[in-house]
C-alpha cells in the first residue's frame, strides 16, 4: 500500500461537503464544524489586496516572503510582546500548514519520529506521514489541559525522536500552555536533544489569560503563526514561521523548492493586517468570540455534555459526550442529517477517547448558536 493511501481523510471536510450538499437542496444548516471565522476579511486588508492588484504586483517574491512583510511581522512582536525578533528569522509561508511542513522537513528524516498530543490537529500527523516520519500520539487529558508537558517528554521520547509539537491555544480544545509549563517543556525537549515546534496560529484569540509567545522563552523554538484565524484571512492562504537563526538557510532552500514563494497579492494585503484601524476591527471580533463561548459553555453542560476544561482561546469547545453517545462519529452524522447541525467528531483529532468526544466551533453568531442548541436538544430527546 502506498504512503498516500494510508493517510486518513479529514472527516470534518467530508461533513462539510455533505452539509453543503444538503444546503444546495434547500436544507437549513448551521455550521459548527469547520474552524473558519464567519467574519469576512477586514476591509483594510481587502483594500490593500485590491490596490496591489491594480498596481500589478503579481510577480514572485523571495521564497521566504516580502522583506516589508517580514519586517512588519518582526515589528509586531516588538509592539505586542516587547520582543526583538530579527526579520531574517521570519519566514512567510503559504498558510500555517506550509510552515509546519517546512519545520518538519528541516528537523526530521525518514524513519524519525515526533511527539504530538492526542487529541490534536489531525493534519500534523499526516504531514509527518507524507515525510515518512512517525508520529507518536501522546494521550492527553484535562489534567494536563489536553497539552503535552515536560513529564510527557520524559516518558514518550524515543531514540529516533527529533521534535515535539504543541499548539497554544490548541485545536480542538482551546487550551493554552501556560508560561511556566511552556518553559519546562522547552527545557525538557532541549535536554532530550530535540526541538520544539509551537503552533501559535490562534494567537490573538485569547480570553482569560495574558498573552505571551514561546519566542520570549527561547530562541531555539520554531514558532508557527497564521493570518487565517485572528486576522480572518483563511482563503488568502498565508502564514509565517519564526525559526532559530541556524535554520534560516535550510528553511529557505526547502521553501524555494517546494513552494517557490508565498502568494504575492496575499502578502501585500497582509501588510495592512497590523495597522491600527484593522486592529480595532479584529479586537471587536475577539469580544464577540468570547461572548459566544460564554453563552455556549453552560448550555452544553445543561444538555448533558461534560465540559472538562473551559477553553481559554481559539473558538472551540471540546466536550465529553459519553452520557449521550459512545459513537460520536455516527452521532455527528445523524445530527447533520436529522437536524441540520454540523459538528466535528473526536475521531478527527486522534484515537484517545475519540468516540466519546465532539468539538463545537463557535464561529457563528449567538443567535445562530441558540438555534443550533435548540436543534441539538431536540435531537438528544
Amino acid at each position: 500500500m502506498s504512503r498516500a493511501q494510508t493517510i486518513p481523510p479529514f472527516h470534518v471536510m467530508d461533513l462539510l461537503a455533505r452539509a453543503k450538499q444538503l444546503e444546495s437542496e434547500g436544507r437549513s444548516i448551521i455550521h459548527l464544524e469547520v474552524g473558519e471565522p464567519d467574519f469576512a476579511t477586514a476591509r483594510p486588508i481587502v483594500d490593500a489586496g485590491i490596490q496591489a492588484l491594480r498596481q500589478l504586483k503579481t510577480h514572485y517574491t523571495a521564497a521566504t516572503g516580502l522583506h516589508e512583510l517580514r519586517q512588519v511581522i518582526a515589528d509586531h512582536y516588538q509592539h505586542k510582546f516587547d520582543l526583538k525578533v530579527d526579520p531574517r528569522r521570519v519566514v512567510v509561508t503559504s498558510g500555517a500548514s506550509a510552515a509546519l511542513q517546512l519545520a518538519l522537513s528541516v528537523l526530521t528524516d525518514a524513519g524519525d519520529s515526533i511527539l504530538l498530543a492526542d487529541p490534536g490537529y489531525p493534519c500534523n500527523r499526516n504531514i509527518a506521514k507524507v515525510l515518512a516520519v512517525e508520529s507518536i500520539d501522546v494521550p492527553v487529558t484535562a489534567e494536563s489541559l489536553y497539552q503535552l508537558n515536560a513529564a510527557h517528554i520524559a516518558k514518550y521520547w524515543q531514540a529516533n525522536t527529533r521534535a515535539a509539537m504543541v499548539a497554544s491555544p490548541s485545536n480542538p480544545t482551546g487550551t493554552i500552555v501556560e508560561r511556566d509549563a511552556m518553559k519546562a517543556l522547552i527545557e525538557a525537549v532541549a535536554v532530550a536533544g530535540g526541538h520544539l515546534i509551537v503552533d501559535e496560529i490562534y494567537q490573538g484569540l485569547v480570553y482569560d489569560l495574558e498573552e505571551y509567545t514561546a519566542l520570549s522563552l527561547s530562541d531555539d523554538v520554531f514558532v508557527v503563526n497564521s493570518f487565517s484565524k485572528y486576522f480572518g484571512m483563511t482563503g488568502w492562504r498565508l502564514g509565517w514561521m519564526v525559526v532559530p537563526e541556524s535554520y534560516i538557510d535550510s528553511v529557505d532552500r526547502v521553501a524555494q523548492n517546494i513552494f517557490l514563494a508565498p502568494p504575492t497579492i496575499s502578502q501585500y494585503a497582509a501588510l495592512a493586517a497590523f495597522e491600527l484601524d484593522t486592529e480595532e476591527i479584529l479586537q471587536r471580533r475577539v469580544t464577540m468570540f468570547k461572548e459566544r463561548r460564554d453563552y455556549l459553555l453552560p448550555v452544553l453542560s445543561e444538555m448533558g455534555f461534560k465540559v472538562t476544561v473551559s477553553p481559554q482561546g481559539a473558538f472551540y469547545v471540546y466536550v465529553d459526550c459519553s452520557a449521550i453517545t459512545d459513537d460520536s462519529f455516527q452521532w455527528a452524522k445523524d445530527l447533520l442529517e436529522k437536524e441540520g447541525v454540523a459538528v466535528t467528531p473526536g475521531i478527527d483529532f486522534g484515537t484517545f477517547e475519540a468516540n466519546t468526544h465532539v468539538r463545537f466551533a463557535y464561529t457563528r453568531s449567538v443567535d445562530e448558536l441558540k438555534r443550533a442548541m435548540c436543534r441539538i436538544a431536540r435531537f438528544i430527546k
